[in-house]
């Protein structure tokens, strides 16, 4: 049994994200460092819901809070051969999932990560997530109407960033000329796109005085987010770290690169059943399931193991 776990960028949190986790022994220290970084408990500030949940710095420490903690429950049932693919913020989660960043690390950098971006993007803009147009046609369009194609999802089904204004009309015309969706999603920044040059930059810097970790026996094998190529190197996979924050990313090749490992089981971490559903396409022979998709641990645990 060979398990691909996949970490959930931003957009799906909601209040009951921890709900599997968060009493876990297991999950608790990533809880605490969490907290002093978000000002509060993570799991009180999700269950409280509300626009805080979608703001960038939030959202992106609490998708790491949710991938690492989930991994520390499954590391503990010693999952067997793993490979982990993190989709954009999801991608520096990887890092910790895989043992070469600490959780303390993780989550403090995609505090610096969020707030780079921030700085870089101003406001007005967003993310677009249209399917049923090829990408070819899907880039065209996106130039016309001042965007940049910021995600390649599948042959039809790609993410735009933009300013908002820009993306609504985007969105109109892909409905009128036959996309099945075409949504602005909630994310405030144009993610994955030249805009953020210069917070690919910043982090890249903040990236280099990190301390890597050995990572331990028995951890999942790190692709890329940015290609899905495995991460032998680790400065070269730090540098595809930080420039995924201004260049497309090819999450259709990170599924490509999960299958041709001999994937058999496949389960997004969360938060969220988004990549799990794209999952569900891309490796058809696959078993394919999203965290919260479980009611209990127990039977997630055993569902990886039987």
């Amino acid at each position: 049994m060979t398990l691909a776990l996949l970490l959930s960028g931003q957009g799906g949190q909601h209040p009951g994200m921890f709900a599997l986790t968060a009493e876990r022994a297991e999950a608790q220290a990533v809880f605490a460092a969490a907290r002093p970084l978000l000002g509060e408990d993570p799991r009180d500030l999700a269950a409280s819901g509300g626009g805080r949940l979608h703001e960038n710095r939030t959202g992106q420490i609490l998708c790491c809070t949710a991938a690492l903690a989930a991994w520390a429950v499954i590391a503990a049932g010693r999952p067997g051969r793993a490979v982990v693919a993190g989709y954009s913020i999801g991608d520096l989660a990887a890092w910790g999932v895989a043992g070469r960043l600490s959780p303390e690390a993780v989550l403090r950098l995609a505090g610096l990560r969020a707030e780079a971006m921030d700085a870089a993007s101003g406001e007005g803009f967003g993310l677009a997530g249209i399917r049923g147009l090829s990408l070819d046609a899907l880039g065209t369009r996106a130039e016309r109407h001042g965007c940049d194609l910021a995600i390649r999802n599948a042959p039809d089904s790609g993410v735009v960033g933009g300013p908002r204004a820009a993306l609504d009309a985007l969105c109109a015309e892909a409905l009128a000329a036959g996309a099945r969706r075409a949504v602005v999603l909630p994310v405030h920044t144009p993610s994955h796109t030249p805009r953020l040059a210069p917070a690919a930059g910043a982090f890249a810097a903040a990236l280099a005085r990190e301390s890597l970790q050995r990572p331990p026996p028995g951890a999942p094998r790190l692709l890329s987010g940015l290609d899905g190529a495995p991460v032998f190197d680790a400065r070269r996979g730090l540098d595809k770290l930080a420039r995924q924050i201004a260049e497309p990313i090819d999450w259709a090749a990170c599924l490509d690169a999960a299958r041709e490992f001999g994937a058999t089981r496949v389960l997004e971490l969360g938060p969220g059943h988004a990549l799990a559903t794209m999952a569900r396409e891309a490796l058809p022979d696959a078993r394919v399931h999203a965290l919260e998709d479980f009611r209990t641990v127990e039977g997630m645990l055993g569902w990886i193991g039987g």
